[in-house]
């Protein structure tokens, strides 16, 4: 359902240094050292020295680099313990009494949706609040995939799932599929990599040999196109995370709504109302 640039793995200083983790990641961000040097106030011989190795960064400037080359917080952790310097940015367990506000906040945000599907994920796409439109479309879904902790790739995407109902299963997995790759290319996670090698080995329905393409409908976004009690809903979905976040659980969560991709889906939820 959900994909969402984050990295899942703890923050541990790199054996690299930080030159070549920030080399790295302007690279990714397909900057010159010359364009980063201007955008962080500095000298393309300076980044330079920093790369490799023969300049050490100050704490502001590690953090300034993070900022303008766009690296999630929990690399900015990474970065700083790879020069030497104490996290920064605190990982604030979800339950904690801190974050009541924000989880209050999360579970009005998608219970003031309905009928309409949202749910709020963390980095490695475990559901930690969902709304009853997606319970809906999870009726018939087996127990063992929803407890105790569902993850949305697996629920969309496991033979026992969502993915016998996707009608257009082949492009909304390779969607899902594709996002994942992505985040695996930008970031370090086992837990991730682990989980994106077991969706990916999950059975595609309807690779029968001979098999017609349905015709294809005109849709302003990718939809999703699902079954559900006789009828198929279409839904596009929208993703939100938190601006300028300073905790590492808060910079990971991500919230999907859906949102109706025709008349008929609109219809038949605001139906479910009455």
């Amino acid at each position: 359902m959900v994909a969402t640039e984050a990295s899942v793995s703890a923050a541990a200083p790199d054996t690299r240094g930080v030159g070549p983790l920030l080399r790295a990641w302007r690279e990714r961000r397909r900057i010159s050292q010359l364009e980063l040097a201007l955008r962080a106030d500095s000298s393309a011989r300076h980044i330079s020295f920093v790369e490799t190795g023969r300049s050490r960064p100050s704490e502001e400037m590690v953090l300034r680099l993070a900022e303008h080359l766009d690296v999630p917080v929990r690399e900015r952790n990474a970065l700083l313990l790879a020069a030497g310097y104490a996290p920064r940015y605190p990982e604030t367990p979800l339950d904690d009494p801190a974050l009541d506000a924000l989880r209050d906040g999360m579970e009005r945000l998608i219970q003031g949706y309905e009928p309409y599907p949202a749910l709020v994920v963390d980095a490695g796409y475990t559901v930690v609040a969902a709304n009853r439109g997606i319970t809906m479309l999870l009726d018939g879904v087996p127990e063992k995939l929803l407890q105790p902790a569902p993850n949305a790739m697996r629920l969309t995407l496991h033979p026992e799932g969502l993915a016998p109902r996707i009608r257009n299963l082949r492009e909304w997995r390779g969607h899902l599929v594709a996002q994942m790759e992505r985040q695996l290319a930008l970031h370090r996670s086992d837990q991730l990599r682990a989980l994106y090698e077991e969706v990916t080995a999950y059975p595609v329905a309807g690779d029968a040999p001979g098999e017609e393409p349905e015709e294809p409908v005109p849709y302003f976004a990718l939809p999703m196109r699902i079954e559900h009690e006789g009828r198929i809903l279409s839904f596009v979905s929208s993703i939100s995370t938190f601006n300028t976040p300073m905790d590492v659980t808060v910079a990971e969560l991500a919230i999907e709504t859906f949102l109706p991709a025709d008349p008929a889906t609109a219809k038949f939820l605001h139906g479910l109302e009455g």
